[in-house]
């Protein structure tokens, strides 16, 4: 039996399964894009999370908190996923700030220094009290760690939204 008998029993054309190769060969490249992009969230070690606001965030970046403030610690941790192009607001820590970045890559500005572009296995130090900002690149997430002490000076304040002139500008 040929080939094409063996479809007329299935009851499918030649037309038919034209089409079906021509969506798959299309559906190939959507799919690898969409896994490069998701890359770094799919390769963490930690769930997602949970969405943060859009008043402290461009884009979306997704918390998963590890260690709750308490008075004994004194110590936050967690980890954050952003999507392509995702960043956070300027921002201060009363104690500052460490990132651990575990996958993808992305920013760091300071406010008036240049933009330090951040990958895997980067540790970023952010002083106290000190405007800055941090977020994935244009077309990779980035997920990081990150670690506040001594929260009893608190934790963060929040500040204006990176405009995209800021964010794309690398001084």
């Amino acid at each position: 039996m040929t080939n094409h008998l063996h479809f007329r029993l299935l009851g499918i054309s030649a037309k038919q399964i034209l089409v079906i190769a021509l969506l798959a060969m299309l559906a190939v490249p959507c799919m690898a894009q969409r896994n490069e992009e998701a890359s770094a969230a799919s390769n963490g070690i930690f769930p997602k999370g949970k969405l943060g606001p859009s008043d402290n965030f461009t884009g979306k970046a997704w918390n998963y908190g590890l260690v709750a403030a308490d008075s004994t610690l004194t110590t936050v941790l967690g980890n954050v996923y952003f999507e392509p192009g995702a960043r956070s607001h300027w921002h201060t820590h009363p104690a500052g700030q460490i990132l651990v970045i575990t996958d993808g890559s992305g920013y760091h500005q300071i406010k008036g220094q240049p933009r330090k572009t951040l990958k895997k296995g980067d540790v970023v130090t952010c002083p106290p009290d000190v405007l800055h900002w941090h977020g994935a690149g244009p077309q990779t997430g980035m997920q990081q760690l990150y670690i506040v002490p001594n929260t009893e000076k608190g934790i963060v304040k929040w500040m204006q939204a990176v405009t995209d002139e800021e964010y794309n500008n690398p001084k």
